[in-house]
């Protein structure tokens, strides 16, 4: 019995090890093949980008609560926050594409980013309780 027992831990581990190798040496054929077109830099942030990616989606895809109640369907999602929450929900792939292209506006004009970062630390700044201090 306990030999069938390390016998099995013996072939998961082998497998893990295994499926780990492979995800890690096509991640660098990813890498080699993208930077023979784009910089080595390009590349490794491109790669990266599609390896959190498929992260992400597996995580959404596989761990979406299949427990919640319809109830909770029905009625209205408060703002536009609430509803962004509830597509990326119920559609991760979705959510996930909307994502990219949001991060490719922000990557693509700075100045955009310089303004949706400085309301993110403001109303940061303003929970905290910094903005009737400095007045």
């Amino acid at each position: 019995m306990f030999k069938g027992i390390v016998k099995r831990l013996v072939a998961t581990s082998v497998v893990v090890g295994s499926v780990f190798l492979a995800v890690v040496f096509f991640g660098l054929a990813v890498f080699y093949a993208l930077s023979l077109v784009m910089a080595p830099l390009g590349a490794a942030a491109v790669t990266f980008g599609l390896f959190a990616m498929t992260a992400l989606v597996t995580a959404l895809i596989f761990l979406k609560g299949d427990g919640h109640d319809d109830e909770e369907d029905e009625h209205e999602h408060e703002g536009l926050l609430g509803k962004v929450f509830h597509i990326v929900r119920e559609r991760p792939i979705v959510g996930a594409v909307g994502g990219l292209g949001a991060l490719f506006l922000l990557l693509r004009n700075p100045a955009l980013a310089a303004v949706v970062a400085s309301m993110v630390t403001e109303r940061k700044l303003d929970e905290r309780g910094y903005r009737r201090r400095r007045r």
